[in-house]
């Protein structure tokens, strides 16, 4: 059975993915499977698109979750 992956919007914050999946290229190839991790929300990571924590203190601020 498949483990099922969940993405949090984190307030404030970066994207947090709990649960493993692949990092796949426009090609198709897998780079790399990697489990519990953050993608940058903020653009101001310097190790895109992981989150460095960069966000507490570029001011970046966004709800939690995806606005309605």
């Amino acid at each position: 059975m498949t483990e099922r992956v969940q993405i949090r919007l984190k307030e404030n914050g970066s994207i947090r993915v709990s649960g493993t999946v692949d990092i796949v290229a426009a090609d198709g190839t897998v780079i790399e499977t990697k489990s519990d991790f953050s993608l940058c929300r903020c653009g101001a990571s310097k190790d895109k698109p992981w989150c460095d924590g960069s966000h507490k203190s570029c001011g970046f601020t966004a709800p939690e979750g995806i606005p309605s």
